[in-house]
């Protein structure tokens, strides 16, 4: 079964935290993180990637170690993702992922 790895909104953490993180970890281009960041902004979450479950919890955990944004005081931490069981199909990028 597939399982997507989302990623959570916050306050805490800028447009060009979450493009660097996505890029970095990821492999997206620039553009698709961008996409991604402006979604988990407007709609709370945004699907990261599509994997089997073990490789989704490595890229969750890598998401809640990427640590704080250097660019906001407030940021205390990594922002947060969660994994879930994919329903048919969901966002497939795992030709980019590292």
């Amino acid at each position: 079964m597939p399982w997507n790895v989302v990623l959570l909104d916050d306050d805490a953490h800028t447009y060009e935290y979450v493009i660097e993180m996505v890029v970095s970890l990821f492999g997206h281009s620039k553009e698709r993180a961008y996409e991604i960041a402006k979604k988990v902004d407007e709609e709370g979450r945004a699907v990261l990637l599509t994997t089997h479950k073990e490789h989704a919890e490595f890229k969750r955990d890598q998401v809640h170690a990427f640590g704080p944004d250097r660019r906001m005081a407030e940021s205390a931490g990594s922002m947060s993702a969660i994994i879930e069981p994919a329903e048919c199909g969901g966002e497939d990028d795992q030709g980019a992922e590292r």
